[in-house]
């Protein structure tokens, strides 16, 4: 989907500033396959099935150092420094000779996308270079920071998006060249994701990525979290410093339109027959006794009447729609654009887990939130508690809040697919 709107011509003084860097690889001969030292982004793996199975791929697994393993926060921080340590020493880690942009190729089925990784200079929403679209978890943001700090690394690259004019020209014309060459690397990961990586060093060419890119603003697609810490590292050091930059994949969605999924809830502590009993009559509930795929499909024509969710857990799917609009109206706040209002997330949040089921959507013992369908689902049987499905929203409203400055509830979309965490670092 094309989803950051029209190409937007700002000055170059405030638009993209992308940067090369001598990124961190792993060394092909030193591990058991590139396939199975790579990852997911730190928040999509689901926990602990996931984490235990990438560990188990390889001792080298970038999970090692996105999601240290540790009774105490300052034990994981430090394990994964020492990981990091460890490896650079090794060789399992090596830094590239000299500095530059890579190039990057997702190609999942028929689906193809390209994009430039690079060190970006970091700015301040009110800049409108880089659009956030979304609120922020503070506990995330000061966990990523501490991990961040204890390695002195951008492990993963954030994804943002940005709109060209669709012509081969600029950054386009050199990804198109750069991705007939032979690649630096090239994997299919476990979920039949085929990557490829190409660095690009050639002065000339680095310039034309750079003076295209600086006509540009980005939207983040995914990693809210993780800009908000880079904003919080760079506020901590003086300015010139390394921390000024953080690692970034810029999609151009003119020519590679990006995917947009939904970010399931996981309620912990809320077995799904008390989550029914406290809806009373403010939303009309049906029971349906369907595979998942029917379900959803239920959940796709409700949600384009209104407000929708399926709730799951006790083996049965449970089909949430029309809220009471006195209740709507009780619950939401009136100070936001009514495409905000009106948002699923908005509704599951002010008015479902705020009002109805009181819990608390910053505390993890609580709620989890999980990308994949299946997988929030069957955690929801198994351990007891209810499983919040929901639609994805349509990519014209992400870009035209983004727009207005109005930010969404946090975990509200998905948008890929992602990079994958350990193809390049940034030290």
């Amino acid at each position: 989907m094309n989803y950051a709107g029209p190409a937007e011509e700002t000055p170059a003084r405030s638009g993209l500033e992308l940067t090369p860097f001598r990124g961190l690889r792993y060394d092909p001969d030193r591990v058991g396959s590139l396939a199975a030292v790579t990852s997911p982004p730190y928040d999509v793996i689901v926990r602990p099935d996931g984490l235990i199975e990438l560990e188990s791929a390889d001792p080298h697994n970038i999970v090692r150092l996105i999601l240290p393993q540790d009774v105490t926060p300052e034990a994981r921080n430090r394990q994964a420094a020492e990981t990091l340590g460890r490896w650079l020493s090794e060789g399992v880690l090596t830094t590239d000779s000299e500095p530059g942009l890579y190039v990057y190729e997702q190609r999942d089925g028929d689906h193809l996308q390209r994009g430039v990784i690079g060190a970006l200079r970091l700015s301040e929403p009110s800049e409108g270079v880089v659009l956030p679209h979304e609120d922020v978890m503070p506990h995330i943001v000061a966990d990523r920071a501490d991990l961040m700090r204890a390695t002195s690394a951008n492990l993963e690259p954030l994804l943002l998006t940005y709109r060209g004019n669709g012509s081969r020209v600029g950054t386009a014309a050199v990804i198109e060249r750069t991705a007939e060459l032979p690649p630096l690397l090239a994997t299919v990961t476990e979920d039949g994701i085929g990557h490829r990586l190409w660095a690009v060093t050639d002065p000339a060419e680095l310039a034309e990525i750079q003076t295209d890119l600086g006509h540009h603003q980005a939207l983040i697609a995914d990693g809210h979290h993780r800009w908000a810490t880079y904003l919080r590292l760079r506020a901590e050091h003086p300015s010139p410093s390394p921390w000024d930059f953080g690692l970034v994949l810029l999609v151009d969605t003119a020519r590679y339109p990006l995917r947009v999924r939904a970010i399931h809830r996981l309620l912990h502590q809320l077995p799904v027959p008390d989550a029914l009993a406290a809806l009373g009559d403010s939303f009309r509930v049906r029971r349906l006794d369907a595979p998942l795929p029917e379900a959803l499909k239920a959940l796709a024509v409700a949600a384009g009447d209104g407000n929708a969710f399926l709730l799951a857990g006790d083996g049965a799917f449970h089909l949430l729609d029309r809220p009471d609009p006195a209740l709507l109206a009780r619950t939401i706040p009136a100070d936001r654009p009514e495409a905000w209002r009106t948002l699923d997330a908005t509704v599951l949040h002010a008015t479902l887990l705020d009002h109805i089921w009181a819990i608390p959507e910053d505390s993890p013992a609580h709620i989890a939130y999980i990308h994949d369908t299946t997988a929030t689902v069957e955690k929801a049987e198994r351990d007891g508690g209810t499983a919040v499905l929901m639609h994805p929203v349509r990519e014209e409203v992400v870009r035209d809040l983004a727009r207005q400055g109005v930010k969404m509830p946090r975990k509200s979309t998905s948008f890929g697919p992602k990079p994958a965490s350990g193809l390049v670092l940034r030290a």
